[in-house]
């Protein structure tokens, strides 16, 4: 299988909101939404140093895609990266394709600087986990919690506090 890794580019972000929609369909806290990951996708292929998309490509185009961020944690007194969006075609899952595309975003992560990599697997994706696991990763005891919404929602107290 000839298989390459690279940095992506907005042409790739059609076939990359595609992935995202496979991979929102196994996660039940996401919703697939074209529109929104086209936007997403876009903003992190576009924000410069702070992030990067990563794509896996065999002859027929992208199969794969990994996505990092970066981050300051006060807890490591410095950079760290989240890596989300790994997601690989169904057909080029247990050929290297999801390690290699992490291998990616590993020697970026070194190259920025960052001292962890962090990132959030659904519970109910037991194949992710035991890739991440047999991969290095580790279980924190950490768990996620989130809020979305406008600004109202985000911000209840707003308009008291610019008072």
């Amino acid at each position: 299988m000839n298989l390459t890794t690279r940095t992506a580019t907005p042409e790739d972000t059609a076939k990359m909101a595609a992935l995202l929609e496979e991979l929102f369909s196994i996660e039940r806290d996401f919703t697939p939404e074209m529109e929104k990951q086209l936007s997403g996708l876009n903003m992190l292929i576009s924000s410069g140093a702070n992030s990067r998309v990563f794509v896996a490509e065999a002859a027929d185009g992208v199969v794969g895609m990994v996505t990092g961020q970066l981050l300051i944690s006060t807890a490591e007194g410095g950079k760290v990266v989240l890596v989300e969006d790994l997601i690989v075609e169904k057909q080029f899952r247990g050929t290297g394709v999801g390690a290699q595309l992490l291998k990616e975003v590993e020697v970026w992560a070194e190259s920025v600087g960052a001292t962890r990599l962090q990132l959030l697997a659904d519970k109910d994706n037991g194949p992710a986990e035991k890739f991440y696991t047999n991969s290095g990763w580790v279980k924190t005891n950490l768990i996620c919690l989130r809020k979305t919404g406008g600004q109202s929602n985000l911000c209840p107290g707003r308009s008291e506090l610019q008072k």
